[in-house]
């Protein structure tokens, strides 16, 4: 077979169809930002942003009385921030591989470590900001069951049942395709048996990632409690951030790391409310921490900043009440422990947006592709002291959890 003349263009076009399917589970994000970057101009940097506003909510009114409502809208700022890339040397004796061989040997492994790279950076990053967890960490999801706390947790918390999604870690994945077998349902068995499949489950497409996160709890020592009451803030203040402090006392003194951003915590007498009816759900609200916090001296005081804000009343109410001065906290999981982080989630949750990329860079040879909302650069450049071709791979791309209230985090039952 006569060898092909490997320009940038060429591999572009073989490299992003080979990147859209390597992504994978990233499908199952929301995508359509991605249309508020033009793909006419000549390209992105770092820095980019498109704000994505917070649906407005109301409370319904009873009588014949109308009763106005403001519409207030929070924001969020998806920032195109993140470039990867993967770079690679070629001799001569290397370029003169027939395409085929070119493509399995330098593109395919290129662009599934580019796919393994963005799904990492990800879910590592959004995970931190999703504050209920369903389960019991450190327990492995062996069951329909087990499973089934996730979607749960979706339906108290009024979440739309369409487009309903999992990102389970293996170790949970293929026990939960073990348990699978068992059933009388002879599809459902013969797909996880001989293919491992899970496919819809409970209306949620189940997937599989090898990178899935794993979260160290901080320190988490001490009797840690609330210190001060009537902590509880307005929407206006909290819509754009969705956090809020915490003061708090009672941990370990003079304790660096108590808590690590990614924690989760509840609170004695704060209960979560059904979103649609302001309902107590009977569910002790949990709340993420967003960054790491130290501990002071003499009476272990910390300040948290935590998501989702005590909004007691209104629209966006989110808790039964504000905590009590001294209530007693409780933190997920043990303090220096790991655990992995499995998602159930709707697709609007969590936003990824590729870019792309700007190709007027003075390289010898530069190609961009982009399709479906996707986009990867080709650079091909010449190293004339080691007679060696210079070829690298971009992606530049922005992610954002949008609503938190769409996601859960998911272990098993003990």
């Amino acid at each position: 077979m006569a060898n092909s003349i490997k320009t940038a263009s060429v591999i572009a076009k073989i490299a992003l169809p080979i990147l859209d399917n390597e992504l994978g589970v990233m499908s199952t994000l929301f995508r359509g930002h991605e249309s508020e970057y033009s793909s006419t101009v000549n390209g992105y940097k770092k820095g980019d942003t498109v704000t994505i506003m917070r649906p407005a909510d109301f409370t319904v009114t009873d009588g014949a009385t109308l009763s106005l409502q403001d519409i207030t809208e929070g924001g969020v700022t998806l920032t195109i921030d993140t470039q990867k890339h993967v770079g690679v040397p070629l001799t001569s004796k290397e370029l003169s591989l027939d395409m085929a061989s070119f493509t399995e040997r330098v593109v395919r492994p290129a662009m599934t470590n580019l796919a393994n790279k963005i799904a990492e950076d990800v879910f590592s990053t959004f995970y931190k900001g999703v504050y209920n967890w369903a389960g019991t960490p450190g327990q492995t999801i062996n069951s329909f069951t087990d499973f089934a706390k996730g979607p749960e947790r979706l339906d108290e918390m009024a979440v739309p049942q369409d487009s309903r999604n999992a990102a389970l870690s293996p170790a949970d994945y293929w026990a939960l395709v073990g348990s699978n077998t068992a059933l009388f349902t002879n599809d459902a068995v013969t797909k996880s048996l001989r293919r491992g499949e899970l496919g819809m489950l409970g209306n949620v497409s189940t997937w599989m990632s090898q990178v899935m996160p794993t979260h160290t709890v901080g320190v988490a020592t001490g009797t840690p409690l609330v210190n001060g009451a009537s902590q509880n803030v307005t929407y206006e203040t909290a819509k754009d951030s969705w956090s809020q402090t915490l003061n708090t006392d009672g941990w370990t003194n003079s304790t660096t790391g108590i808590l690590k951003a990614g924690d989760v915590i509840t609170i004695a007498g704060v209960n979560m409310v059904n979103p649609k009816t302001k309902a107590d759900t009977g569910i002790a609200q949990q709340f993420v921490v967003q960054a790491d916090a130290d501990s002071g001296a003499t009476t272990g005081p910390a300040t948290l900043t935590i998501s989702p804000p005590i909004i007691t009343s209104g629209p966006h109410q989110t808790v039964t009440a504000a905590p009590a001065d001294n209530a007693a906290i409780t933190v997920m999981g043990t303090g220096g422990s790991s655990y992995k982080q499995n998602l159930v989630y709707h697709k609007n949750a969590m936003a990824l947006a590729v870019v792309p990329l700007e190709t007027d860079i003075g390289a010898v040879d530069v190609a961009r592709q982009t399709r479906n909302g996707l986009s990867v650069r080709v650079l091909k450049d010449y190293d004339v002291t080691n007679d060696r071709t210079i070829w690298r791979f971009d992606v530049l791309y922005g992610k954002k959890l949008i609503d938190p209230r769409l996601v859960t985090r998911l272990s098993g039952t003990a």
